[in-house]
């Protein structure tokens, strides 16, 4: 929690629009967000109609009690840890932005939400992409710095490339529909993939996105 404790009062709040802007459109689907911050993704997907009922999984209790204004129900704890109160097959939607990597054990997490998601429900997860060129060329001049936000934040467990984020979330038991970057490349960005002649697109993600379904 420490860790957690000098962070901006920013860094809890934003909605992830890409994500919920995915979704399809149903005003009956239920949605479970880890990591739910003070609750802006939740009630952008409710605005939207992507959902009609919401609940959310916070470790800050700050964030966690303005989350509670937006969403049916929000638990505060590390995921990791607590017993989550939901039947089995709950869950239209998983959201987990920026998240994964602050987990000590991604994969007994994954493996336990997976049981909480029905049938053919969806995952979108984001999370800092280590292969950015940013951390290779750090990389290449000997370092390994830690950061207060951003890849490299301090408050980070892990660290994974698209590729490994795909095989994090397939041995998990999940069906992966889509990885690439969080946010389009720019006109210099592209022109370098162009250069490049494509082979390395990944170097230009600062965020993975990924989209899953259990199957």
């Amino acid at each position: 929690m420490t860790l957690y404790a000098d962070k901006p009062t920013g860094y809890f709040a934003g909605a992830r629009k890409a994500f919920i802007d995915d979704l399809p459109t149903n005003t009956q689907a239920r949605l479970l967000e880890i990591g739910c911050g003070n609750g802006d993704t939740a009630a952008y997907a409710v605005s939207k109609g992507k959902c009609g009922w919401c609940a959310g999984v916070e470790i800050c209790a700050e964030p966690a009690r303005e989350a509670s204004t937006h969403m049916n129900e929000v638990l505060v704890g590390d995921v990791e840890d607590i017993q989550l109160p939901f039947p089995r097959e709950h869950f239209d939607v998983l959201i987990m932005s920026e998240v994964i990597e602050h987990l000590r054990d991604p994969w007994s997490t994954l493996k336990k939400l997976h049981a909480y998601l029905k049938p053919g429900g969806l995952v979108m997860a984001g999370s800092p992409n280590v292969a950015h060129y940013s951390v290779v060329f750090m990389l290449l001049n000997g370092r390994w710095d830690y950061t207060n936000l951003g890849i490299m934040d301090k408050s980070h467990y892990r660290w994974f490339t698209p590729s490994t984020y795909c095989n994090l979330f397939e041995d998990c038991g999940f069906e992966v529909i889509s990885v690439g970057p969080a946010y389009p490349l720019s006109t210099k960005q592209n022109l370098a993939n162009l250069m490049l002649l494509g082979r390395m697109q990944y170097l230009f993600y600062v965020q993975i996105y990924l989209r899953a379904r259990r199957p």
